[in-house]
């Protein structure tokens, strides 16, 4: 545990390239609340989070931490501690409440509400256009499971482009496609809750082909700095016995190379579209398809928590796996301190994984978009939040990209996860990532020991630029 006399000496020692981002990030139905608001349409996860047994004791987004209407209290926040960028999503249902067609505008006002409060504030906005929550009319129709609804993806890249594009420079399609793809198809433990591994394989393709759709037409209205987001999990046998290692590979092969490869080369690993071929779920993939997934991006977001170790061996009944024929395969607890989601703290892991996305997309700027950890914080007697063990994990992770970058990895900046404490999805408000800590009966926002210290962190760099 990091004394808190040792903080300031740590952060001093953390130096980042000239220009290097700094923000935090949130997502749309983890913190707007608002739910029936301003024609706002239905998403998947107002359908999945009020159907009985899917999250934690029931909890729904419906009120979350009330962004919607709280949002210029929000943004003097980040202001307050510094932040150079702030990292957030557009719901989807919110803009066009049937999924395409009629365009809200009162949705996309508050949108321009608060990115004017963002400029405004000296606060540079990073959108990211879908982080999960599909609109539940196009689910009703088949969801990413219809490769339709990747035209209906770009289609709407464009109406939230026409009405912002002015203000926001940087753009994201995707946020984490593996969770969307694979949690939401094969476990069923997130939104649509569907455990079929054909639609999660469907799922896949189509999510990477409107990212690549979206990405076009986002290019074609001037659009210049464009990513996707990407959530990458480094797998390591337990063993090194031959199954042990096989399983590795393949669970590496669909939590991260089946994402990233493709979207930087055009082409899916060939062991995957094998793996996946003999589990009865070979992906969907038509002529131009590829080369449509692998539109010229401007910079890649990385999203980093924790490592996984993997072993072949029977899996209780009642505990689906993420992984399409990955049935037999299970991800052991990890030794040592975990957080509060039973995560493990690995910032080494961190650098060393910077270092092979490096080598996989060479020439592709990183940004670190999510990276964070989840505690049992609580207000204390003086009023304060001390979170020691969020401290001590960001500024072990921060000290992980510097490593990384002096190895020679392109890292262009660094987004907390998260701004806010908020829903966090089928664990709905049991678990707090938040620099910022929320109580959620009277919304009030207390900054924690972690937000302090890094906007210590910030200021640091912002001298040391001059």
């Amino acid at each position: 545990m990091t004394s808190t006399d040792a903080r300031p000496d740590r952060a001093a020692g953390l130096v980042f390239p000239p220009g290097f981002v700094f923000g935090a990030a949130t997502a749309a139905y983890q913190i707007e609340g608002a739910v029936d608001v301003d024609g706002r349409g239905l998403s998947i996860w107002d359908t999945f989070s009020h159907t009985p047994g899917r999250t934690f004791q029931g909890h729904t987004g419906d009120v979350a931490v009330e962004h919607y209407t709280r949002y210029p209290e929000d943004v003097a926040l980040m202001a307050e501690l510094g932040l150079s960028a702030y990292r957030f999503s557009v719901a989807w249902s919110r803009v066009l409440p049937e999924g395409a067609g009629r365009v809200e505008q009162r949705g996309l006002d508050f949108y321009r509400r608060l990115v004017d409060e963002l400029l405004a504030a000296g606060v540079d906005p990073w959108l990211t256009l879908y982080h999960w929550d599909l609109p539940q009319a196009l689910q009703d129709r088949g969801g990413w499971t219809d490769r339709d609804t990747a035209a209906r993806f770009a289609d709407y890249a464009g109406t939230v482009h026409d009405a912002l594009g002015d203000r926001v420079r940087h753009w994201s399609t995707l946020n984490e496609p593996m969770c969307s793809a694979l949690l939401g198809h094969m476990s069923g433990q997130h939104a649509p809750g569907l455990r079929d591994a054909a639609a999660a394989s469907r799922a896949t393709h189509h999510l990477l082909l409107g990212h690549g759709l979206a990405t076009r037409a986002l290019r074609d209205r001037g659009a210049d700095s464009l990513g996707i987001t990407l959530n990458f999990t480094p797998m390591t046998p337990a063993t090194d016995r031959p199954e042990d290692v096989d399983a590795a590979r393949r669970l590496d092969g669909q939590q991260n190379r089946m994402f990233l490869v493709p979207v930087v080369t055009g082409a899916y690993p060939p062991d995957v579209e094998a793996d996946l071929a003999a589990a009865g779920a070979p992906l969907p993939i038509q002529d131009g398809d590829l080369e449509t997934i692998a539109a010229p991006l401007d910079w890649l977001g990385v999203n980093y928590y924790f490592e996984s170790t993997v072993q072949v061996r029977d899996r209780a009944p009642d505990d689906p796996t993420h992984f399409i024929g990955g049935e037999d395969v299970v991800e052991l607890d990890p030794e040592g301190p975990t957080t509060t989601m039973g995560w493990g703290v690995s910032p080494g892991t961190f650098t060393r994984l910077l270092g092979w996305i490096s080598e996989q997309a060479p020439g592709l700027p990183l940004v670190i978009t999510e990276n964070g950890s989840a505690w049992p914080d609580e207000v204390a007697e003086d009023g304060a939040v001390h979170d020691p063990e969020r401290t001590d994990y960001l500024l072990r992770h921060l000290e992980a990209v510097t490593d990384a970058v002096a190895a020679g990895a392109d890292v262009r900046g660094y987004f907390a996860w998260s701004l806010l404490d908020n829903y966090e999805w089928a664990r709905g408000y049991a678990q707090r990532f938040g620099l910022v800590h929320v109580d959620y009966d009277t919304q009030r926002r207390t900054p924690k020991d972690s937000a302090r210290v890094y906007a210590d962190i910030l200021r640091r760099h912002r001298e040391a630029q001059g």
